[in-house]
């Protein structure tokens, strides 16, 4: 079975009467139990739940520390190219909007590779447009042959691929991806995706499975939160990131909480998602996935992410750039979204000190 078996279960489910059904015993119950169940991560997603959140933070905090302690991954994103075959609505990189389009010679791959090393980071993710034609399997091998040499850790954020694909790369040094569903509503997925290969929701949807039957290391998951109602959003995310840490044991396993930013075109669509969301949506992951680590990226204003460290927070993205060798090539690709937290490498880390959190640029090496 697939975790799109597990989606399937919830069709025709009501979720805003279960939601309605939720009393303040009900949370107040759960909050003291050790570990929860399905039902139990629903109703901290609840608006009910919201009265509650000062609690589920000192639990979501206790939580981290007992299992990560006080360290802060940061990584920054490399992308590779901009080329992309598919039509999304909320998406930059959209086929028909009139961007320049770039992918770098590796050449330029090292000259990167480089000035990203140079600020000190040894985690990189990797990232390209959806185009097999313009970035295939042997191009991502080729880059990821010259990244070796710069970095422990080499994470791909690219198209979906088959099993004995991800196998391929993992073998050229890849240990990580990441992957969004970006929306697990079956119906608003087949409304954004209008066409392209990215279009297919249960290939998508089964990828990080494929990945983790390959030996991946690590995988990160989330939903684009915007697209669809957030709180059942949330709840896919978690019970997916269940499933994988069920079935796939030795994965880490990383959850995200991206927002829509803006982006080149327009998509009009975007459902309300606030701050006290966001944290909500957290807290109700950490409580729930107790081993799963929380990824929060520049998306997000710095004073928010900075208040977010207490409250699970595993991983973070600094000095970032959306367009294509935006680290170093003066003829940039045309970036995928816009970014809220333009602070540089070093005031990112000051914070993080601030907040009694130490940064690291590695959790773990390949033998």
């Amino acid at each position: 079975m697939s975790f799109y078996e597990k989606v399937k279960d919830f069709n025709g489910f009501n979720f805003n009467n279960f939601f309605n059904s939720i009393t303040e015993e009900k949370i107040e119950h759960i909050l003291v139990k050790d570990r929860v169940n399905e039902e139990d991560f629903l109703s901290l997603l609840s608006p009910k739940a919201e009265k509650y959140l000062e609690e589920m933070a000192q639990i979501a905090h206790d939580i981290s520390i007992n299992n990560f302690g006080r360290a802060i991954l940061l990584y920054t994103p490399m992308y590779l190219s901009n080329y992309c075959v598919n039509k999304c609505l909320y998406c930059g990189y959209n086929v028909e909007n009139g961007i320049r389009r770039k992918k770098l010679a590796l050449g330029e791959v090292e000259v990167e590779a480089k000035a990203i090393y140079e600020m000190g980071y040894r985690h990189i993710l990797i990232l390209t447009g959806e185009s097999r034609k313009h970035s295939p399997i042997s191009y991502i091998k080729d880059c990821v042959k010259i990244l070796k040499k710069y970095f422990s850790s080499i994470a791909i954020e690219i198209y979906p691929l088959e099993e004995d694909e991800y196998r391929e790369l993992i073998c050229s040094g890849v240990d990580s991806l990441t992957l969004y569903q970006e929306v697990y509503d079956e119906d608003t997925y087949k409304s954004v995706h209008v066409a392209g290969a990215k279009s297919n929701y249960k290939y998508r949807l089964d990828a990080p499975e494929r990945a983790a039957k390959a030996k991946i290391h690590s995988l990160s998951i989330g939903a684009l939160l915007g697209l669809e109602d957030w709180r059942k959003e949330a709840f896919f995310t978690g019970l997916h990131g269940k499933y994988i840490e069920k079935n796939y044991p030795d994965i880490e396993l990383t959850l995200s909480t991206p927002r829509i930013r803006p982006h080149a075109g327009s998509f009009e669509y975007v459902r309300e998602v606030t701050d006290k969301n966001i944290v909500q949506a957290m807290l109700a992951y950490k409580i729930f996935i107790h081993r799963a680590g929380i990824n929060i990226t520049t998306r997000e204003r710095a004073e928010f992410r900075d208040n977010l460290l207490p409250l699970g927070v595993t991983k973070m993205s600094a000095s970032v750039s959306t367009e294509v060798g935006g680290h170093s090539n003066n003829e940039k690709g045309d970036k995928q979204f816009e970014i809220d937290d333009s602070r540089n490498l070093e005031d990112i880390k000051f914070a993080i000190k601030a907040k009694g959190y130490h940064h690291i640029f590695k959790d773990w090496e390949p033998i």
